[in-house]
Order: C-alpha cells, then structure tokens, then sequence
C-alpha cells in the first residue's frame, strides 16, 4: 500500500508547494530533523531531487517554510483560548498578562507538534503571513495596554527566545528518555557522586519531567518582570 506521500502507481508525480510542504513534516515527524534532506524528499514526492529547487532553492529555504506552516494558526488559537478563560466581565479578552501567556502557549504547542519542531523554527527567519501575524498579535497586545513600542518588541523576542529554547530542551529531553544517562539518570548520579548540597535538595525539581510547569513557572517571571518594569501607573 502506498503511502499519503507517495503517488499513485502509473500516474506522474504532482508536484506543489503544499504538497512538498506537508511531505517535508511527515517526514520530519517520522525520522527527526538530521535525516531529512532534500534527496529523501525527493524520493518519497517521487520526483528528482533537482524538481524541489522549483519552489526551494535551498534546504533552508525549506526550513524556513515548515517554520512558516508550524504557526498557522497559533495567534488565532491563543486568542480562542485567552477569551475561552478571560472573566465574563472583561471585553477584551483578558487583560495583556493573559492574552500575551496564551501566544506563548499557543507557540510552544505548535512547536510541540512536530518532532524537532523547535530546532526548525530556531535557525529560520520566516516571515510569512503566519509568523508576522503572531508577532502582530503579541506586539499588539502589549501597545494597547499602554507598553511603549521598544519595550513591546523588545517584550517579544525575550518571551519567543524563552520559549523556542525551552521547547528545544524538552523536545531533546523526551527523545533522550529511552537512555536515561544522558539526562536526569547522569544528573543524579553526578550530584550523588559530590558534595553538592543545595542540589541535592533541589534535585526532584531538577530532574522533573513536568515541562509544562517548569514553562509556567518561566514564563510567570518574564510576565512579572514586565509587569513591574514595564506597565504604565495604573496599569500593573
């Protein structure tokens, strides 16, 4: 049987952006981001490699795209559910600590998504409809409730930056579990195997694998942080 990928017996392969695109994730999440390469592409859009140059002139280019579709929709399913748990009284959707918390989910869960989907998105520019729209939306919530506009962009790379780096270590992290050595297994016995006294004590929270809270509880600081440096009087 053939796969979604791979085009019917005896009929040409069609080739398209979208296509490509959506190959270029399968395949992603099959086997990791070192095996990809535009070869084995190719091979499974049943084409010659040299066919994907029509629309990719490079595999960074190709990097860049996946980055771009990895986001599609990330702003509007940050919006749904900041409004989803905003209080009935409040119009906007929440206030700017709630909307802004809710991208950087949204984010972190589109990354999430894909095997390697972080290691993707950090070494890309994209700037398709997708990623501009997201940006657009976190600079937005920042300048209407009052932050200036350095201080709004400035406010979004920090909390991209913590979040792309925080979803490349967890990511590398659940797909080391199986050697456990090389993660919380090495960490405990190298505590173990010292004198470090205040790691010792810290040493559940350090080798938790509760991701999700360990994102909240970073992303509550940069918030805070904001908060208090940031936010206009009358505003905090």
């Amino acid at each position: 049987m053939s796969s979604p990928s791979s085009p019917a017996r005896g009929r040409p392969a069609r080739l398209d952006r979208a296509r490509t695109l959506q190959t270029a994730l399968d395949l992603l999440d099959q086997s990791g981001l070192d095996a990809l390469t535009m070869r084995r592409l190719a091979d499974a859009m049943g084409v010659q490699a040299g066919a994907l140059y029509r629309y990719f002139a490079t595999k960074q280019d190709l990097l860049t795209a996946m980055a771009e579709r990895m986001m599609e929709g990330a702003a509007e399913a940050a919006a749904t559910a900041s409004a989803a748990t905003a209080p009935a009284a409040t119009a906007d959707g929440g206030d700017w600590s709630e909307r802004l918390t809710a991208l950087a989910r949204a984010a972190r869960s589109a990354l999430l998504a894909h095997r390697d989907g972080a290691r993707v998105f950090a070494g890309t520019h994209a700037t398709g409809e997708s990623v501009l729209g997201f940006a657009d939306a976190f600079v937005g919530v920042l300048r209407e409730a009052g932050f200036g506009d350095d201080a709004a962009a400035r406010a979004l790379y920090t909390v991209v930056n913590y979040t792309v780096g925080h979803t490349l270590e967890e990511q590398a992290a659940l797909q080391a579990q199986d050697g456990d050595q090389e993660g919380a297994g090495a960490l405990r016995d190298a505590v173990a195997a010292g004198t470090y006294p205040h790691l010792s004590a810290s040493l559940p929270a350090l080798t938790s694998t509760d991701f999700t809270g360990l994102f909240e509880f970073g992303l509550g600081l940069i918030v805070e942080g904001l908060r208090a440096r940031h936010a206009p009087p009358g505003r905090k």
